[in-house]
């Protein structure tokens, strides 16, 4: 089991959320050609069982981009030196965000699920999106992240 950090726990923003990480939340949309990176989020975490990005609470003195590098880490095994970061989208929720750091893969690589958050982890064709049940949050913010290249 993995040590819990700081930012771990859940806290509520200003639009009423229960959202999980006291000082926000990260996640990487990791490109590889017209496929995205998802994972499929265990039965047992908060929105259980559908797709979204690997990621989570960021800890006090994380930037979100070493949050998101950390997360995929941990939880499916991505070095750093595997992929670019492109940009990054704020979705800030008052006194809460969770900012989505996109990147783009230097190579095909083959992932696995590394603890027990995670079912699978999988090259989706962007595309083919709609066939798979999504994290809320992801899916609320799709439009507008997935454009940055």
């Amino acid at each position: 089991m993995l040590p819990h950090g700081d930012g771990d726990g859940w806290t509520h923003c200003a639009q009423g959320h229960k959202h999980w990480g006291r000082y926000g939340a990260a996640g990487l949309l990791l490109w590889h050609g017209d496929r995205i990176l998802l994972q499929h989020r265990a039965l047992w975490s908060h929105h259980g069982g559908t797709w979204g990005l690997l990621g989570g609470a960021r800890q006090r003195a994380e930037t979100a981009e070493q949050a998101a590098q950390r997360e995929a880490a941990e939880e499916a095994g991505l070095a750093s030196d595997a992929y670019a970061v492109t940009g990054c989208y704020v979705d800030d929720h008052g006194g809460w965000s969770y900012t989505t750091v996109v990147g783009r893969a230097v190579r095909e690589l083959v992932l696995t699920g590394l603890t027990g958050e995670t079912l699978e982890v999988r090259w989706v064709r962007a595309d083919r999106l709609a066939e798979l049940t999504l994290h809320p949050g992801f899916a609320a913010t799709w439009d507008a992240v997935r454009d940055i290249a």
